[in-house]
């Protein structure tokens, strides 16, 4: 069986696979108890954004362990920062300017960077 930082791992390069940009990989597991792997990958559109989430979809639903969380309460759809929680990995698809507004990276810095 897989570890959670293999499925990390394994979603980070489906994200690059289908054309995600900038894939980083931050282990948080240390800085917080709710999650304890970012995958932070910038997109280009609304159409890119779709799809990558689809790619996790279909990913997580193959998996017998992994599960997405879907927030109760109705957010607007948006294109710039949209979040996938799957409880210990938590996938980050960001605009370019979403990306280097909130700089992620800079505010986790003290997590391990694996990719």
């Amino acid at each position: 069986m897989k570890t959670i930082k293999e499925k990390a791992l394994e979603i980070a390069q489906l994200m690059e696979d289908y054309k995600g940009e900038d894939v980083t990989v931050i282990d948080v597991s240390q800085l917080n108890s709710w999650t304890d792997y970012f995958i932070i990958v910038t997109i280009n559109s609304s159409t890119h954004w779709k799809g990558l989430y689809k790619y996790v979809k279909d990913y997580v639903k193959a998996d017998d362990v992994l599960e997405i969380h879907v927030p109760n309460r109705k957010t607007p759809d948006g294109d710039d920062w949209n979040l996938i929680d799957i409880g210990p990995i938590v996938v980050h698809l960001m605009s370019k300017e979403a990306r280097e507004f909130y700089d992620l990276e800079k505010l986790w810095h003290g997590g391990e960077v694996l990719r």
